[in-house]
C-alpha cells in the first residue's frame, strides 16, 4: 500500500509570521510565568526549610526501605522525588519584580489577542495596579439573561 502524500499549498511561512508565532510564544510563557509566581506567593501554611525536608526524605526512604507492598512503595518513591525537586528549588527566589516587568509589557497584546478581560486577570490573582500599568482597561460583567 502506498503512503499517502501529504497535500500542501506550495506556500512557504512568511519571515512575519514566524515572528509574530515567536511573539505569541513569548508573550504566553511570561504570562505562564508571572502568575505561576502569583499563586506559589500565595500558598497557605509555613513555609518549608531545607532541614524539615531533608528530614522527610530521610523518614520516606526508610518507609520505602520497610514497605513490602510494590504499589504503595511507588508512591513513598514519587513522594521522595517531591521533596527532593522541592529541597533543589528551595534557595531560587523567584523575582518577581522582573516578571511584573515583562508581563506589563505582554499583557495588552496577549489579552487583546486572546479575549481576556480585566475583570479574568482580577480573578486569576493580578493585581489592579499590574493592570492599569499594562494598560488594560476595567471593563463591567454584563450578565446575558
Amino acid at each position: 500500500m502506498a503512503k499517502a502524500k501529504k497535500a500542501t499549498s506550495g506556500r512557504k511561512m512568511t519571515a512575519e509570521h514566524k515572528a509574530a508565532l515567536a511573539k505569541g510564544r513569548e508573550q504566553g510563557r511570561v504570562v505562564r510565568e508571572y502568575l505561576a509566581a502569583l499563586n506559589e506567593d500565595k500558598k497557605p501554611g509555613r513555609k518549608i526549610d531545607a532541614d524539615t525536608l531533608n528530614q522527610r526524605i530521610t523518614q520516606t526512604q526508610a518507609q520505602i526501605d520497610a514497605e513490602p507492598d510494590p504499589a504503595k512503595r511507588v508512591d513513598l518513591i514519587q513522594k521522595r522525588l517531591d521533596y527532593e525537586e522541592k529541597l533543589a528549588n528551595i534557595g531560587e527566589a523567584v523575582d518577581l519584580e522582573a516578571l511584573e516587568k515583562d508581563f506589563v509589557r505582554a499583557a495588552k497584546e496577549y489579552s487583546e489577542r486572546k479575549g481576556i478581560t480585566y475583570s479574568a486577570w482580577r480573578e486569576a490573582g493580578v493585581p489592579a495596579a499590574t493592570l492599569k500599568e499594562a494598560g488594560i482597561p476595567r471593563t463591567r460583567r454584563t450578565n446575558a439573561a
